[in-house]
């Protein structure tokens, strides 16, 4: 793939390595409403000391109401062959409802950009596998065998928009203005020890699930040994792909509630287990040893985009807080934001103070998720303990 290429980037970032970069954003309303991307662009691209130029990308979830009933897969091809290659074999193992070119600025305003297309599509029933699973199984297909082709989003009503540029090149490139969505995610810069490609820019998507993170992933080779045992296939190069593969595996898959998933890819230290009530040591000492290779080790801080089956944006960081995580409710307590610092919060209020006005802004504690679901508000605000307040809805009981 041309647009895997490394000699391309700049000669002044090659070998650069900023570890404590990254710009992550995000928001979801409660109520539904869908915003148009001007918002969340203005939140990212304040955080410009954050970036490098290697990169930058958008989720967004509602932006296909009219095709919500079937699966958006955003590809980026090499060339009009590649295009054509998996285009037939879609043909083969399910239907095509639309195909057509994503839309792009004209003329582009990044350099070397692949064709970038989208096709909504319904893959063939089967006994076997349910459609999700015949969904990742292309997906798995598609990114390793298939030369030039590359699949950045495969959800339902939401789609991943990515490259190689600033955030607000990769912004106008795609347009992302002109998107309605009521959540975002969005992400600047590029994976801390891989070279930029624009496959490799963030979000990293499967299914429903979207991840932006900042920071580094030392357990990936575990993360990734665990994940290949279940099928996937990790073929984008960086570390991040494993969260939003571990997420799909343990939520989805696995059933497991939210809150309980981010506890088994965070878990307390055991100092700290061995200071709670024994029914919660116990559940938790059979949480890590359950699931010890799904873990998260080293420094990040990540935002989630989540819609199978309720919509819902997640944050998180690590145990020790080594990356930055920043929260905030609206004044009508219809919006959830999470940014690496609360210079997106302020960017809002500079255009005009009284369409943005927050109820409170707060840190949430380390290896604590803060969750924000579709029509119940914030249902963990990451300040409690594990197992505080959860009630039996929100885990699943």
């Amino acid at each position: 793939m041309y647009w895997k290429n490394y000699t391309i980037l700049p000669e002044q970032f090659r070998n650069e390595r900023v570890f404590d970069g990254c710009g992550i954003s995000g928001y979801i309303n409660i109520d539904g409403k869908r915003d148009y991307g001007t918002k969340v662009i203005d939140m990212l691209c304040i955080l410009h000391d954050r970036e490098n130029g290697l990169g930058a990308g958008f989720a967004g979830y509602g932006i296909y109401p009219d095709y919500k009933d079937y699966y958006a897969l955003h590809f980026l091809f090499d060339n009009d062959p590649s295009k054509e290659k998996v285009l037939k074999h879609l043909e083969e193992t399910g239907y095509i409802i639309q195909s057509e070119a994503i839309p792009t600025k004209t003329p582009s305003n990044v350099d070397h950009p692949p064709i970038t297309w989208r096709v909504f599509y319904e893959p063939k029933e089967a006994k076997s596998i349910s459609t999700d699973d015949q969904i990742v199984n292309l997906v798995m297909q598609v990114n390793e065998r298939f030369d030039g082709a590359f699949i950045m989003s495969s959800g339902k009503n939401m789609g991943v928009f990515k490259g190689n540029g600033w955030s607000h090149e990769i912004a106008n490139y795609y347009k992302i203005a002109d998107y309605k969505a009521y959540m975002w995610l969005a992400h600047s810069r590029f994976p801390t020890n891989t070279p930029g490609w624009w496959g490799g820019a963030h979000p990293f998507n499967l299914l429903g699930t979207s991840v932006v993170h900042n920071g580094e992933i030392t357990s990936y080779g575990t993360n990734m040994r665990y994940l290949e045992s279940f099928g996937y296939k990790c073929t984008l190069f960086t570390d991040t792909e494993v969260i939003a593969y571990l997420f799909d595996l343990l939520v989805r898959k696995h059933k497991m509630p939210i809150p309980i998933a981010s506890l088994a890819l965070a878990p307390p230290l055991f100092d700290e287990i061995y200071r709670m009530e024994k029914k919660h040591q116990i559940a938790l000492k059979n949480i890590r040893a359950t699931y010890r290779s799904a873990m998260l080790n080293g420094p990040f801080s990540v935002v989630v985009g989540y819609n199978d089956t309720i919509p819902t944006m997640i944050g998180l960081s690590d145990r020790k807080k080594l990356r930055p995580l920043v929260a905030a409710i609206s004044e009508d307590e219809n919006t959830i934001y999470l940014s690496s610092e609360e210079a997106s919060f302020k960017r809002l209020m500079i255009d005009d103070i009284s369409s943005y006005k927050f109820r409170e802004i707060w840190h949430p504690k380390s290896g604590t998720a803060i969750i924000a679901r579709l029509g119940d508000g914030l249902l963990r605000n990451g300040l409690e303990k594990p197992f505080e307040k959860l009630k039996l809805s929100v885990i699943g009981a």
